[in-house]
């Protein structure tokens, strides 16, 4: 979910990054990547070429949306793709993605066995999806103005800290968040269900302070909230700056999202693209990739060789019993998207 970091000031870059320079490419000795803005080391992509002699041209888009719209397009010919997990059910159920050849690669059991698991929930027999990073939804909240600890959605809901509250901009994430705190599955579409949640967020929306995306954490940080929506990678940031904060996956579970990478049926050289991916997979370049993004890499021996702080940090890399109750979003239902959508923009109007 690197996207739900990204601001309004990046769009789109398209770069290409070769030994040879600028000149005519060899479409057999090309790949073309399509990535999430600022999610992969540009060091990286050098080395790679360095290494292989196989060029990168290189692609970002800041939502799963955009990239979706504009790799159906058929404009650019894609290669590669890093996509979030609801995205990738969808091209996986519109046939437009090839198998990826594992026999090929060098390093694919870098990849904890746990991850190959989460991607099972779009991706059932792990033959279109390689994980890249992975991540949870939580509470980060100030100690400093909270009495006890905080373990349940209950707290943004309850009245409590009315005006202290801030909640994600973003309809799947509002929706998501208190689907879990009603009990629903964050992939429910039963209109009823949803209805209620809408219901519930209709009236918390006197109490939030406001719905944001990169600035929910600075807002805490800030001490301007005390508490915030945010993804574990925020959080893990947050508490470097503000030690007094902490971040909770609430007990009724959230979304364990996962960000993968994928080779598309029209792609021109598929053991280029594999030996790409095997790169991506190996523990140095993994380690660059990480250092690059800071969030959580399912590589585990990449985590194995992390200082012990960061490697049993419990922002980045939380025990299994977090996320038990937590669930892959795969909600890709045209009509119960439109329902949403449509739910989102009543609540923001009223």
């Amino acid at each position: 979910m690197k996207w739900k970091k990204m601001t309004a000031l990046i769009l789109v870059a398209v770069f290409v990054i070769s030994l040879a320079g600028c000149g005519k490419d060899d479409g057999a000795n090309t790949l073309t990547v399509f990535n999430y803005g600022e999610y992969l080391d540009p060091d990286m992509i050098r080395l790679f070429t360095k290494e292989t002699g196989i060029k990168i041209k290189y692609e970002e888009a800041a939502t799963p949306e955009e990239m979706y719209t504009k790799f159906k397009s058929g404009a650019i010919g894609y290669d590669l793709l890093c996509t979030s997990d609801y995205m990738l059910k969808r091209l996986i159920s519109e046939n437009e993605l090839r198998e990826i050849d594992y026999s090929l690669f060098q390093y694919k059991d870098n990849i904890g066995k746990k991850y190959w698991d989460f991607s099972k929930a779009f991706d059932p027999e792990n033959k279109y999806t390689l994980p890249y990073f992975w991540g949870t939804v939580g509470i980060l909240y100030d100690t400093t103005k909270v009495e006890g600890t905080i373990d349940s959605w209950d707290v943004l809901f309850n009245g409590e800290y009315s005006g202290q509250i801030v909640m994600q901009n973003s309809v799947r994430d509002a929706f998501m968040i208190t689907e879990k705190y009603l009990g629903y599955s964050l992939n429910t579409t039963d209109r009823d269900e949803i209805q209620k949640a809408y219901e519930t967020l209709l009236k918390q929306k006197p109490d939030v302070q406001a719905y944001l995306v990169d600035e929910a954490r600075d807002e805490v940080v800030a001490g301007n909230a005390t508490m915030a929506v945010v993804y574990s990678g925020e959080a893990y940031l947050g508490h470097k700056y503000n030690s007094d904060l902490e971040y909770v996956v609430p007990k009724e579970g959230s979304n364990v999202w996962l960000d993968s990478w994928c080779i598309t049926k029209n792609c021109k050289n598929t053991e280029a693209a594999c030996k790409f991916l095997d790169f991506l997979c190996r523990d140095d370049v993994a380690l660059k990739n990480f250092e690059f993004i800071f969030y959580s890499t399912p590589n585990e021996t990449v985590r194995e060789n992390l200082p012990e702080e960061d490697r049993n940090d419990k922002f980045m890399f939380p025990d299994d019993s977090v996320t038990e109750n937590c669930e892959v979003c795969t909600l890709t239902d045209p009509e119960t998207n439109e329902l949403l959508n449509k739910l989102w923009k009543d609540l923001k109007a009223n």
